[in-house]
């Protein structure tokens, strides 16, 4: 644009291309990457960071008290989104590290990593091209609320956060039936989770620390530790009961990790009520449109003025009206997307009923672009609808809609 030249006039296409396209959501990760490294050269990092192309890997924290199951549905998200696993165990096996290597010192003396070293440690893994490629998932970390706070001064910034909840006794229950292939590493329960091959079975071990004084004394440190992580993540955190069947356990925190978070990006509302006849489909478009000014476009009052206004489509549908015949798929979305693209439904936002009325119509709405962000059904009982369309009357006049039984009782 010519900088001279004022007042600059923005396009009403522009929002629509910038929400089918997130470039507003591109334009907030770019930003934040360069407030996080300031690099000395902001273009080639960022021409750098739009090639890598992965802003929507997997970025996965579960968190949760011992013997919640935290590292099993790990382990099976990894295997589902083809991510990487980030344990403290396997950053300090690291080889070719001295990171890991000092880690590994620590770990033998003290069985802990201290937490400077350990976020070091995933930084350091991070950088590597799985990681940046397929993104990540950290088990049980940040045990501390000083190793959050330096995994975010680091831009180490997740985008989902489980966290696994049980009550105490059940969780000291469990963890007395634990048992680790120490092939795999994976965990197996004696009660509730039990391999029936008896190769696995035979090579299982007891983990240690799973006794009901020590199991007791992890929860208590969890539980000091878990009140003060959880502020840090308020919108981007969902507790999951891990007193349920662990299928049960992943599939809610698939579900979870798959939904993207509610984007700060202006939109253009573009509403689409569906549902049968005497539902309210025109009274909720009405009042939707009223709240929200938005365009009320029914499409049977569409085809109606094209014919009153005797437009060149009215005068193609005039024949269909008086034979009572329904109009042609492709005459309505004719008449339909001339409505659609007038400039105060590009720019205001509209509200759609009465179309589609099938799959077909659907796929034709979707091909002309007129795709809606917000879709609601309206479902009413058969009864109830019955009732409320052979007691429906309609003013000849306004074209307003009353129900007899209201006029009567009025």
């Amino acid at each position: 644009m010519d900088a001279t030249t004022a007042p600059h006039r923005i396009p009403p296409e522009m929002p629509q291309y910038g929400e089918a396209n997130h470039i507003f959501e591109m334009m907030q990760n770019m930003l934040e990457q360069l407030l996080i490294y300031r690099p000395e050269e902001p273009i080639p990092f960022m021409i750098d960071h739009l090639q890598q192309n992965n802003d929507n890997v997997p970025k996965i924290v579960v968190l949760g008290p011992p013997a919640a199951g935290k590292t099993t549905i790990a382990i099976w998200l990894c295997k589902h989104l083809n991510s990487n696993l980030l344990t403290t165990e396997n950053l300090i096996a690291k080889e070719f590290s001295s990171l890991a290597a000092g880690a590994r010192g620590h770990y033998q003396k003290a069985k802990s990593v201290p937490g400077t070293l350990l976020v070091r440690l995933i930084q350091e893994r991070l950088r590597e091209d799985d990681c940046v490629k397929r993104g990540w998932i950290l088990d049980g970390i940040p045990e501390t609320r000083e190793q959050a706070l330096t995994i975010q001064t680091l831009g180490i910034i997740p985008r989902h956060i489980i966290v696994l909840s049980a009550p105490d006794t059940v969780l000291i229950e469990r963890n007395l039936g634990k048992r680790i292939d120490p092939q795999t590493g994976e965990i197996y329960h004696t009660t509730f989770d039990w391999p029936p091959e008896s190769e696995i079975q035979n090579r299982l071990v007891v983990p240690t620390g799973i006794l009901e004084l020590e199991t007791a004394q992890k929860l208590l440190e969890y539980h000091r530790n878990i009140v003060r992580i959880l502020p840090l993540y308020p919108k981007i955190l969902k507790v999951i009961s891990a007193d349920q069947p662990c299928v049960d356990v992943f599939y809610q925190a698939l579900t979870y990790v798959q939904t993207n978070h509610r984007s700060n990006a202006p939109f253009t509302p573009r509403v689409l009520l569906c549902g049968p006849v005497g539902s309210g489909k025109s009274l909720q478009a009405a009042l939707l449109a009223q709240k929200y000014r938005l365009v009320n476009v029914c499409c049977g009052q569409l085809l109606k003025e094209a014919v009153a206004d005797k437009s060149a489509y009215g005068k193609v549908i005039q024949p269909f009206f008086e034979k009572e015949m329904a109009v042609p798929d492709n005459i309505v979305m004719k008449v339909l997307c001339q409505r659609l693209n007038q400039p105060d439904c590009i720019q205001k936002g509209w509200v759609l009923h009465g179309f589609p009325r099938d799959l077909d119509q659907a796929r034709l709405l979707d091909r002309a672009d007129h795709r809606p962000n917000r879709v609601f059904f309206l479902n009413v009982p058969l009864d109830s609808i019955i009732e409320r369309v052979t007691l429906r009357r309609t003013d000849p006049v306004t074209g307003e809609r009353y129900n007899a039984r209201l006029l009567a009782g009025a």
